[in-house]
């Protein structure tokens, strides 16, 4: 797995770059310290995942992943921070990272590098928990509107409680293939990208 490591803090940068590769799995590309390099080695390298600080000087982490996303919507971006601002997780969320944990969860960050290189989204616990509160709105939204079915929006409920393909299935007595076909459908329907986004949008849509 190919990565690279943005970080204002030089120091954090190498040591994470060699405690990373020590795992035997991980290969650090390149390291940066600020959003403009986060682009520039975006551009140059197109890591695997992207694992970027938030707070740096200049552009901000949040400012160079909503960049790097636009250019390229399949791009992969974690954030690690030690700051668990609301405002940083929800714009985190609505651009379309693939996760944002703490550094604090030192021991979590190799595995959420490998978990958002097979395609899933990490969110430390602390920041999973507070999710729902953070999104909510008072204003509803007519799904009808998009031709969502009843089961569809079933779906989406389970989506935004964290429940997996598998999950999903035993709740609702069907096959995870039927699952994935029902998520294909609900993504295209409302112009989402993955299950983080559609997530997002129930909670912003409640």
């Amino acid at each position: 797995m190919n990565i690279a490591v943005i970080d204002d803090d030089m120091l954090v940068a190498v040591s994470l770059k060699t405690i990373l590769e020590s795992t035997g799995i991980i290969n650090v590309i390149a390291t940066g310290n600020n959003g403009e390099e986060a682009i520039e080695i975006y551009r140059n390298n197109h890591p695997d995942v992207m694992l970027m600080d938030i707070r740096m000087q200049g552009m901000t982490g949040l400012e160079a992943g909503e960049a790097i996303l636009k250019e390229d919507p399949q791009a992969k971006i974690l954030y690690l921070t030690t700051f668990s601002d609301d405002e940083y997780i929800v714009k985190a969320l609505n651009i379309g990272a693939k996760g944002y944990i703490l550094k604090q969860d030192f021991n979590g960050i190799a595995p959420a590098l490998e978990a958002v290189m097979k395609g899933q989204s990490v969110f430390g616990n602390q920041v999973v928990n507070r999710i729902p509160d953070l999104m909510k709105k008072t204003s509803g939204f007519d799904y009808s509107r998009y031709d969502i079915t009843g089961k569809e929006y079933e779906i989406i409920e389970l989506v935004a409680e964290g429940l997996s393909n598998k999950e999903i299935a035993s709740d609702l007595a069907l096959s995870e293939g039927t699952v994935r076909n029902y998520l294909t459908s609900i993504l295209e329907k409302l112009d989402l990208r993955d299950r983080t986004q559609l997530a997002v949008f129930y909670y912003n849509a409640k």
